[in-house]
């Protein structure tokens, strides 16, 4: 309706969450299969199948490569696991990543909303894509000790790179009132040190990995420590104010167990209680932590990876609320990837050998190769089917969450004649040989019909001049439908140059009739300007045969109007204009 123009759609549409469903384990299914075969039938035919995870290199692994790749490749086979969840389509690009615009810096500002509304225009494909590539990603990190790993290890560190610049904004470095026990610096920044470190030679870190490592993280450390002492983070202040009891009652505020929950919120009530002072505990951890990492990273000292294991332990669970909840959660958050960088840089690890492999060689290997096929082609699948989508139609998704299915019909069209805005008699059906797309605007309108006449520019802009298709409004409002508001309304919407464009009026009575006949609702009261009326358009077919009834209730973003057109040209497709 005209005037309550609304962008309702529910992360969770049930026609949304059964095409995902339907893309992820089924359409994707079967080409992550066929192109692992691929990969299977090459390595056998080439005899790498049973040499696989073999290599010197791999073999002398060290042990804290070892625990990285591991503990690294299941956050990222989880992360990708979290992407299953049925709102990610319509959930991430809105939920996720447009809240993350106000806190990263400008420049960034029109790459993010880039991101969103190439995510909107996609969101089957790219939802699809980015679970199946992390997924990928973290079963090939996890069975591939050598070259593969490291290869897979470069994809990934872009990948994250890519996430933590667009899907976090930069992690929130550059936002005022920024904590390390709120997601600061970022998830997928330490993702991204991690998967630096597995593409680089196993010499190579067994000689620098804890040393820079542990410097790293202390620099880091220190810094939270610095944002947490800010008046702006707001953690010196009591009761309700407090940053921590605030968060708390907004994380807990999702469906969790309530175990969880109750442990956040006696914690919180605690910081609020306590208030500045439990912001001086805070500091405190945080500055003996950096300080016993730097030390450590030249001695042999492993209290401080412990310390700060424990706290971000803790504090993930009571700041972050485990992050994983509320249906969009795409990541454990930045303290676990902190804790977990730390622990495999601890000096008890320098110069560890390897871990013993409890399997036989030759079955590692098959195995492991198997898996990595797989892997491989989870990666390449969705390399291939986001980029592909980058580049096609918008999806209808959006569309179709917004208006529910277009109904079929195969029904005589219901003819009419009425005047044009060349002030000619125009009859419906006249022009033989022609399909139609038809609909009913409000000359006076301001709200949804002109988005409605976008749609219908977009539409007849996509087939060539030659095509048969007429597209016919007719007015819609009893009081402002004279020749001069449909030229007006043409004139201002740039609506003029529109091939096969008519935009149809006459007398109320004559309108009325055609209103009733097509089944639109027009209602206007005293003294409105605009008209409130139903937003249908029909397709017929130039037999004079209805084909299509479609609900379009259009949504404002750019991206809606392009699922909206990309909707319609499929219709009338399959009404078969070609």
């Amino acid at each position: 309706m005209p005037g309550m123009s609304r962008n309702n759609v529910s992360v969770t549409n049930p026609l949304v969450v059964s095409l995902f469903r339907h893309s992820v384990f089924v359409s994707s299914v079967y080409w992550i299969i066929a192109v692992a075969l691929v990969v299977l039938l090459g390595a056998t035919l080439v005899r790498r199948l049973n040499t696989f995870n073999l290599s010197a290199g791999g073999l002398e692994e060290p042990r804290a490569r070892t625990i990285l790749r591991l503990a690294f490749g299941a956050i990222w086979v989880f992360d990708g696991i979290l992407q299953f969840q049925p709102g990610m389509p319509l959930g991430l690009a809105n939920n996720v990543v447009q809240p993350t615009i106000a806190g990263a810096p400008t420049w960034l500002h029109p790459l993010m909303n880039s991101a969103i509304h190439l995510w909107n225009a996609h969101p089957i494909a790219l939802a699809t894509g980015t679970a199946w590539i992390q997924v990928g990603i973290g079963l090939g990190l996890i069975v591939s000790n050598a070259g593969v790993g490291r290869v897979i290890a470069v994809a990934a560190a872009g990948w994250a790179a890519l996430i933590w610049l667009i899907g976090n904004g930069a992690g929130g470095a550059f936002a005022s009132g920024s904590s390390i026990l709120f997601g600061w610096p970022g998830a997928t920044l330490f993702y991204v040190v991690a998967m630096i470190w597995l593409a680089l030679s196993p010499r190579y870190f067994a000689q620098h990995f804890s040393r820079l490592t542990l410097r790293l993280v202390a620099v880091i450390v220190g810094i939270g420590a610095l944002l947490q002492v800010l008046p702006a983070a707001g953690f010196w202040h009591g009761g309700n104010a407090n940053a921590l009891t605030t968060m708390a009652k907004t994380m807990t505020s999702t469906p969790q167990p309530h175990a969880l929950s109750w442990i956040v919120n006696r914690v919180a009530d605690l910081a609020g209680t306590l208030g500045g002072g439990f912001n001086v505990i805070v500091v405190l951890w945080l500055v003996i932590c950096a300080s016993g990492l730097w030390y450590a990273s030249t001695h042999a000292v492993n209290w401080p990876v412990y310390a700060i294991c424990v706290g971000a332990v803790f504090f993930w669970l009571v700041g972050e609320d485990v992050a994983v909840f509320g249906g969009v959660g795409t990541d454990i958050n930045s303290l676990i990837p902190l804790a977990v960088l730390a622990f495999c840089a601890r000096p008890a690890l320098r110069g560890a050998p390897g871990l013993a492999r409890s399997l036989p060689e030759e079955l590692r290997s098959s195995s492991g190769a198997v898996v990595a096929a797989f892997a491989a082609a989870m990666v390449a699948f969705s390399v291939v089917s986001m980029g592909v989508a980058s580049v096609s139609a918008a999806e209808p998704t959006l569309f179709v969450a917004q208006n529910g299915p277009a109904s079929a019909a195969n029904t005589t069209a219901p003819t009419f004649t009425l005047t044009d805005q060349y002030d000619h008699s125009f009859t419906l059906g006249e022009h033989k040989g022609r399909y139609t797309l038809l609909t009913f605007l409000d000359p006076v309108c301001w709200t949804d019909c002109p988005l409605l006449a976008a749609q219908l520019k977009q539409v007849r802009a996509d087939w060539p001049a030659t095509t048969p298709l007429d597209i016919v409004v007719v007015a819609a409002n009893p009081v402002h439908q004279t020749l001069a508001n449909v030229r007006h309304f043409i004139s201002i919407h740039a609506l003029t140059g529109v091939k096969d464009f008519y935009f149809l009026t006459g007398k109320t009575a004559a309108t009325r009739k055609v209103w009733n006949e097509y089944g639109i609702s027009v209602t206007s009261e005293p003294g409105d300007l605009m008209s409130i009326h139903s937003d249908y358009m029909f397709i017929i077919k130039p037999t004079g045969r209805l084909r299509w009834t479609i609900p379009d209730l259009p949504l404002a973003n750019v991206a809606g109007q392009r699922s909206a057109e990309s909707e319609l040209v499929t219709l009338l497709g399959q009404a078969g204009l070609h």
